[in-house]
């Protein structure tokens, strides 16, 4: 080993020899397998002379003359002139040093768009990976370019543009810098998209953007009307924050302009870089998007087959009060082309979360998200025309005032639904929130919610919410709430709470929270993991060990956390539940494995009916299970990501876990099986829990595909498919056609009689200026 001098010497002279170094001999060699080996002193260098960088800056470019053609050439003379953003380096897989390849971007402006122009150099053209041709794709399974601006300028919100090779089209909303602040539910993914996280994925808006492959590597050109997108509202010039990111996936190398320490991601817009010189029109978005549907449905109960041919009409009316505050208003919503939710298998006593995917409650979302995600929502608008088993009810129309007033982002919705069913009232929902932030990380907001039946001025409930985030520098983050509910009939303890720390940096983080919900906190239009009148305790710790020397190997994340249910009165424990995984590692191209222990705790007050006629008395319950999850690189034609777990469970055993493989071939088709299955064996009965689904979708451009999804659950006896064509124009808009059918089953192939059958046809337009 050489002494220290001698390695910080050498350290010293090499990031010296690549600063001096032409942008072409920049580039750090390779190994086949796509990592980069480094000593560790040289790669601490790296990563601290990054940091020390202050944020950077660009300038746009006013275009003159005619405007770029959206083509993915750049031959425009507007790409040859002006500054444009070189110097990238990396927060993965060696955090702070240089790219291997060299990025070009430039941003430009007629005064009525934004247009970037995006030249990602690459030497080995032929080894770019495309990825899927879908709007929204997970950007990270492919090459990449995106973009994030803070319009408001306020270092915690803003917006997401995107796109691969393939020349998709991504974008999405980022609130509170991404930061969702949620619990770790077993068995339910953490949400992104939607209303519960701190990204918005599924908000949708009118742009265009083309791309192309040639000899250099590729390129993407954008055009983002100024009207798509929300900023202050004043005259002059304006500065954004932006950030550019690159993935070069077959190297699993992701670049930042601006420097991310790899605790982070794009998200954090504290740390972002500046666009310059800005001078957005005061100009206000105005669209109408309606609507024709026509559709035919089939119902069946018992031996009784109804047929309905309905067609309705229907739509939305956006408008700019000022450019940061916009009022939708719809009337007659509907949301038949939305894709339907993955079944899930339940082994537990409490619900499962299930995100918000209908495009008119997206937009704006996070700012009415207040609460604990996945645990304790306060507002969570499928409250709003779905029913508790999934089922649509109609919503007669609302409206929604969302955006910035000065330094204060406000959102009020109104909604109205009509009787879901003979001798059930329609209701009225009603919310106001209010959050401003203050200074660069930290935030206070005020949330009201309100749901009264339309024919019982009596029939109401009420919750009031005050929430708040405190960030100290870019480790510690504080998070707190607090609510109170009203609801006739319900006098006891209607409060609840929640604390929570966290502490993050580029080898460790550590979060702790605690809550306690009253026994008739009653939020009716929000989401309860469990029922209320507890007291919860959660933590968890990871370190992360890094070895840059080794080019096959990302990182070794020994973690352990806890979290812990109790009665408020008496302490009886519901839920304990020990996580403790010293082996998890993750490789250079994504892939991980990671066998656990796993220690649940459970306690009944009441017996528990697991399954049919398999009851498991009062008392308190431990069992210890060993977990092994794992995932191949998700940039191949052929992935596989899976968990099994082995052991005690309750009075007995379980074995069995979930397992997807996904198969895709170049841009076109991707095809995915999922088998969830597992083997119950307690004194009290046996069964099984299964769940299988097969996906397929072929994409003709990145705007029209076909996409199937046949799902077959033993745990409700239900088989399921859904068809979906889409013909895209702009934010989602455009013909679906959508074919739905539900079958009572005994297996896959095992129909035992039809429940429903449906087929939509619909077509939405947008009309008018933004989106």
């Amino acid at each position: 080993m050489p002494s220290f001098p001698r390695r910080a010497a050498r350290a010293a002279s090499l990031v010296l020899a690549v600063c001096l170094a032409p942008p072409q001999l920049a580039a750090q060699p390779t190994v086949p397998g796509g990592g980069m080996k480094l000593d560790a002193a040289v790669a601490d260098s790296f990563a601290r002379a990054a940091r020390a960088k202050p944020r950077p800056t660009v300038n746009i470019i006013k275009v003159d003359g005619d405007a770029p053609e959206i083509d993915g050439k750049l031959t425009e003379g507007v790409w040859q002139r002006g500054a444009a953003v070189t110097e990238f380096v990396q927060r993965e897989l060696n955090e702070g040093v240089p790219a291997s390849e060299r990025t070009e971007v430039r941003f430009a402006s007629d005064g009525k768009n934004l247009y970037i122009g995006a030249r990602l150099y690459d030497r080995e053209p032929s080894l770019i990976i495309p990825g899927e041709k879908i709007r929204d794709v997970t950007l990270a399974n492919s090459d990449y370019v995106a973009f994030i601006f803070d319009t408001y300028h306020d270092h915690q919100n803003g917006f997401v543009f995107g796109t691969t090779p393939a020349g998709i089209e991504y974008d999405g909303q980022v609130i509170r810098e991404g930061e969702g602040g949620g619990a770790n539910v077993p068995g339910q993914n953490r949400m992104q998209g939607g209303a519960m996280g701190g990204f918005n994925v599924n908000w949708d808006a009118s742009w265009t953007v083309a791309t192309s492959i040639d000899s250099l590597g590729w390129t993407a050109e954008f055009r983002i009307p100024f009207s798509t997108i929300r900023y202050q509202s004043a005259n002059g010039e304006q500065t954004w924050g932006l950030n550019v990111s690159r993935m070069i996936r077959r190297k699993n190398e992701e670049l930042y302009w601006a420097f991310i320490p790899r605790q982070f991601n794009l998200y954090r817009l504290s740390l972002a870089g500046n666009l310059a010189q800005l001078q957005p029109p005061v100009r206000r978005i105005q669209t109408v998007t309606p609507y024709v549907l026509t559709s035919s449905q089939q119902r069946w109960t018992g031996n009784l087959q109804s047929t309905t041919t309905p067609t309705e009409v229907g739509g939305e009316i956006k408008y700019g009060v000022t450019p940061a505050l916009t009022l939708d208003l719809t009337v007659n919503t509907d949301f038949a082309q939305v894709e339907v939710d993955d079944q899930r298998v339940n082994l537990t006593r409490f619900p499962i979360f299930f995100p918000e995917k209908r495009p008119f409650f997206l937009e704006n979302a996070g700012v009415f998200s207040a609460g604990t995600p996945q645990a304790v929502d306060l507002f969570f608008t499928r409250r709003i025309g779905i029913s508790d088993n999934g089922t649509p009810q109609p919503i007669l129309g609302g409206g929604r005032l969302s955006g910035r007033v000065g330094s204060t982002t406000v959102g009020l919705l109104q909604m109205v639904t009509d009787s879901p069913e003979q001798g059930s009232p329609g209701q009225s929902f009603s919310v106001a929130r209010a959050v401003r932030e203050v200074g660069a990380r930290s935030r206070f907001g005020l949330m009201a919610v309100q749901r009264l039946s339309t024919e019982d001025a009596g029939d109401v409930n009420r919750t009031l919410a005050v929430d708040g985030r405190l960030g100290v520098g870019q480790k510690w983050t504080s998070d707190l709430w607090a609510a109170k509910t009203t609801t006739p009939g319900r006098t006891g303890d209607d409060f609840a709470y929640s604390g929570r720390v966290a502490f993050a940096t580029n080898v460790f983080n550590a979060n702790a929270r605690v809550a306690q919900i009253g026994e008739d906190f009653n939020p009716e239009v929000g989401f309860m993991s469990r029922p209320a009148g507890y007291r919860s305790f959660d933590a968890t710790a990871m370190y992360l060990v890094r070895k840059p020397e080794w080019g096959w190997f990302r990182q070794w994340n020994p973690h352990v956390s806890y979290r812990g249910f109790y009665d408020i009165e008496d302490g009886f424990r519901q839920t304990g539940y020990w996580h403790i995984d010293v082996t998890e590692i993750e490789f250079a191209n994504s892939s991980r494995f990671g066998p656990e222990w796993n220690i649940s705790q459970e306690g009944l007050r009441v017996p528990f009916e697991i399954s049919p006629g398999v009851v498991l008395q009062p008392g308190q319950y431990q069992w210890g299970t060993l977990g092994f999850d794992y995932t191949t690189d998700p940039s191949e034609n052929i992935t596989a990501t899976g968990r099994f777990d082995f052991g005690q469970f309750w009075t007995g055993t379980r074995n069995g876990g979930s397992g997807t493989l996904t198969v895709r071939r170049g841009a076109t088709f991707s095809g995915s099986l999922t088998v969830d299955h597992n083997d119950v064996r307690l004194p009290e009965g046996n069964f099984t829990r299964t769940l299988q689904a097969v996906r397929l979708n072929y994409f003709f451009t990145p705007r029209i595909f076909v996409q199937t999804l046949t799902q077959y659950n033993n745990q409700q006896k239900i088989w399921s498919a859904n068809v979906r064509f889409g013909w895209l124009n702009t934010a989602g808009t455009g013909l679906f056609v959508v074919l739905n059918d539900g079958r009572e089953a005994t297996g896959f192939f095992d129909w035992v009689r039809p429940q429903q059958r449906s087929l939509f046809v619909k077509f939405t337009r947008q009309f008018g200026t933004g989106g």
